[in-house]
């Protein structure tokens, strides 16, 4: 399935300022391309790296720049994820990258400071995600921090950490023509004997400024999805609602085989088979809906927006 454009609310006015910090260092920066690609795989300690870069070629024409990335509206040059600990079961029927930057510069994000919708019938909802476009000069300037003072091209590709169920933070750029995955585990703890603590500083700041993009920005709004993941699985402790589609059943939702799957029986949804659910404020996606199958049996059913990369 080829995945839609981006759309959005309403047309975004242009970003008049992206963190002002990055914009200044990223002038006084001397982050070679190499240091994409070449430098992706180094490490700065004695530790082998698990999960080294791979080469991965652009889906689409590189743009003219210091650092090379793809262009298209469905390719990513650089995600931030955080997931894991101890967490319901339905934060993984819901879960969704929080903060993706696409090759044409299209940021969809969520704002993590901003208050949840109402739950008040028994939903769980989540914020919704927002969006704005990123000239190439802010991209690089972005790209520039992330791969120098954000450690990611030092960084090896995972690090544990003390304490226990706590998330994994997860960072992908994807420029030069490779792809590097680097994770953290409990990051922002410290760690004062570790020879990785500079490595792990750099990449706890980076993460502090992508939570805080929201306030960074301006021109930002609502990015309203296409298509939906509608996640079903048996059984449920609510009081269930009305089967709310006609043409669709049960086995219509179905465990995926390929690698990387979602681990849930799902189905590719339309906004008007969404809309027939009749509820309000599901932009971004919620949990913890019952409803009575056709067959006769309880399912809990969940539902989470797709972003223009997903396939299903």
């Amino acid at each position: 399935m080829t995945a839609p454009s981006v759309r959005v609310t309403a047309r975004p006015r242009s970003l008049t300022r992206i963190a002002p910090a990055w914009l200044l260092l990223a002038a006084a920066l001397v982050v070679a391309l190499a240091a994409c690609g070449g430098a992706a795989s180094s490490t700065p300690s004695t530790s082998p790296d698990p999960s080294p870069a791979s080469p991965l070629p652009p889906t689409s024409e590189p743009t003219v720049g210091e650092i090379a990335h793809a262009t298209g509206t469905t390719d990513v040059v650089f995600r931030f994820e955080e997931g894991g600990g101890i967490v319901p079961i339905d934060f993984f029927a819901t879960y969704a990258p929080m903060f993706t930057i696409y090759g044409d510069g299209t940021v969809i994000f969520r704002d993590l400071f901003a208050a949840l919708p109402s739950n008040a019938d028994g939903l769980a909802r989540l914020s919704p995600f927002l969006t704005v476009k990123l000239t190439e000069v802010e991209l690089q300037a972005f790209l520039r921090y992330a791969i120098g003072d954000g450690g990611l091209s030092v960084a090896r590709g995972h690090y544990d950490g003390p304490g226990a169920d706590l998330p994994t933070s997860t960072f992908t750029l994807t420029a030069a023509g490779t792809t590097k995955v680097v994770s953290v585990f409990a990051i922002g703890m410290e760690r004062p004997d570790s020879v990785d603590s500079p490595v792990l500083q750099g990449l706890a700041r980076l993460g502090e400024r992508i939570r805080a993009f929201s306030s960074e920005v301006q021109g930002e709004v609502a990015w309203v999805p296409d298509r939906w993941r509608g996640v079903l699985t048996p059984d449920s402790l609510n009081p269930p609602r009305a089967w709310p589609w006609p043409a669709i059943v049960p086995a219509d939702f179905a465990q995926r085989q390929e690698p990387n799957a979602p681990g849930f029986p799902v189905r590719t949804m339309s906004l008007d088979e969404v809309s027939l659910l009749g509820l309000e404020d599901i932009d971004g996606g919620f949990s913890s809906l019952t409803l009575a199958g056709p067959d006769g049996k309880a399912y809990s059913f969940a539902l989470r927006p797709l972003l223009p990369d997903d396939q299903y």
